[in-house]
């Protein structure tokens, strides 16, 4: 099969709604206007907590896809000439209105994507840690230059905009991904398409409506939603020049390709299974809370979830009872109730999905500590899995293998320290892991060797802070730059170096002299 003729992966999509429904229809932003979609095909946004139309998606094609990016290109020269600090003001402002705002962001990711409130807010607190860290874009920016390089020579490294750059963001953090890439590509110079999850499209429109509220000049940042064709339309633009992508292995290596190809610079980050070693000395209590919050926090449906726990040596005797018992006493709920510790699951395929991935387990051989296939009192119509371990897996099993992406924490058990080590390092992905210990020379070890982007010490999710790249490796990362920090600069701009020398030089120094002698 050509790249021409693929499409997404099945887990990146949601199932085509073709009935009429009486719940609005959305449209796209483009150059600073809200407008219909060309297409007759839509999806029903729904709340996964009670099954609940909230509205339908249109699914946009190329023709909207290349209206979005004419808008962007025809706003681009004006928005790059602008100095660094008028558009870093625009991102104060963004930044001020995601905080005035919290309330009503947090709300409409719980809404539409499920996570309780405490952890929706979370993620809008983290949106607004990245916007200000794109504030710090006048000193980021800066270039290089060497005087002298040859006899009255000077030579000097410069940053341009890229043009128009894109981003296909996920479902599972509607709010906080696209602040990933956007201040960043905005602030930069550059102008820019969004293209969010079909699954839940209404943050993103909040947030337009914040790029309205705060006077962003039309055209600088554009809105398309859409599944299969809007994202291969993005691929295949010739007027976007660069690709961002968050979302599961097959399908990041798919939109790095096909992106490649057709020359744009691309970050695909893809998915993982990211390892949690309890070593004999943690800390128990501190250790369990840190391992729940990681492995059930937005119903395991996070790249950075702590999928397997491993215990070293006697850390298993230690530490299991005590896991089992606390992770019995989390609820499953609607995201609204505060006595909720954890949301539905995005979509009934996805709740599915991770039942079969559970009774994998158990026909494998592993043990059902805790099972949450079935929660109690949890409302009708949700797509709800209770926090579920499975216990004694071995690392031939899907358990171990798979990225459930699911509240199922999968625990497996060995002697020492290398042991674990090369459980890690076997796996395909590498995008986060913690290990808990109060053994110095342990995390070293630990730190030094493991084949991982983003290590943890006692802290259960170990993605970093926006000051510093969110650096996963091998499949869980294809491309050169990583999300946020340093590398979201290098991504979004181009470097220029300017040689130059001026042969009047000594002349025109004489003429200064001159001239002020005569004043």
């Amino acid at each position: 099969m050509t790249s021409q003729s693929r499409t997404l992966a099945p887990e990146d999509t949601a199932s085509v709604a073709v009935a009429a429904s009486p719940a609005r229809v959305l449209q796209n932003y483009m150059g600073g206007r809200w407008v219909s979609a060309k297409v007759s095909g839509f999806v029903d946004v729904t709340n996964p907590a009670n099954g609940e139309v909230l509205a339908r998606a249109p699914l946009s094609g190329r023709d909207d896809v290349e209206a979005a990016v004419a808008a962007a290109s025809a706003a681009w020269p004006d928005w790059r000439s602008r100095s660094i600090g008028e558009r870093t003001e625009f991102i104060y402002a963004i930044r001020e209105q995601f905080r005035k705002r919290i309330d009503e962001l947090a709300a409409s990711v719980t809404r539409e994507g499920g996570k309780v409130l405490s952890d929706a807010r979370a993620e809008v607190s983290r949106a607004i840690e990245v916007i200000e860290v794109a504030c710090a874009a006048p000193m980021t920016m800066q270039g290089r230059i060497l005087e002298g390089v040859s006899r009255g020579i000077n030579s000097e490294t410069i940053r341009q905009s890229v043009g128009v750059c894109a981003a296909i963001t996920p479902f599972n953090f509607p709010a906080m991904v696209p602040m990933w890439f956007l201040p960043f590509a905005i602030v930069c110079g550059n102008t820019f398409v969004l293209k969010p999850s079909e699954q839940v499209p209404l943050t993103s429109e909040i947030i337009c409506h914040i790029l309205d509220d705060i006077g962003l000049p039309p055209g600088v940042v554009n809105l398309v939603h859409g599944a299969h064709d809007a994202v291969n339309g993005i691929l295949d633009s010739p007027g976007i020049r660069a690709v961002s992508f968050v979302g599961s292995v097959s399908t990041a290596k798919y939109i790095y390709r096909r992106a490649a190809e057709n020359g744009k610079r691309v970050q695909a980050l893809g998915g993982a299974k990211n390892y949690m070693i309890v070593m004999p000395d943690a800390v128990v209590d501190k250790t369990v809370s840190n391992v729940l919050s990681s492995a059930f926090g937005n119903a395991g449906q996070r790249c950075m979830a702590g999928s397997v726990l491993v215990t070293v040596g006697s850390a298993q005797a230690k530490i299991m009872d005590r896991l089992k018992a606390e992770t019995e006493k989390l609820i499953a709920g609607d995201g609204t109730d505060p006595k909720a510790s954890l949301g539905p699951v995005i979509s009934s395929a996805s709740c599915d999905r991770i039942h079969q991935a559970i009774e994998t387990g158990v026909k494998e051989g592993a043990e059902l500590l805790v099972d949450g296939r079935r929660p109690k009192q949890t409302p009708a119509g949700g797509n709800f899995v209770g926090p579920t371990i499975l216990n004694n897996v071995k690392p031939e099993m899907h358990a171990a293998t798979d990225e459930i992406f699911g509240p199922v924490l999968s625990v497996m058990h060995v002697q020492t320290l290398d042991e674990a080590i090369d459980l890690v390092n076997r796996d395909a992905r590498g995008n986060g892991t913690s290990i808990f210990t109060e053994n110095g020379a342990a995390v070293r070890e630990y730190s030094r060797r493991v084949e991982v982007g983003m290590v943890g010490v006692n802290i259960g999710v170990a993605a970093s802070p926006a000051y510093f790249p969110f650096s996963g490796w091998k499949d869980s990362f294809f491309g050169d730059l990583h999300v946020h920090g340093w590398d979201a600069v290098e991504f979004f701009t181009r470097k220029k170096t300017v040689t130059s020398r001026y042969f009047s030089g000594g002349e025109t120094g004489k003429y200064f002299v001159e001239q002020g002698d005569k004043k």
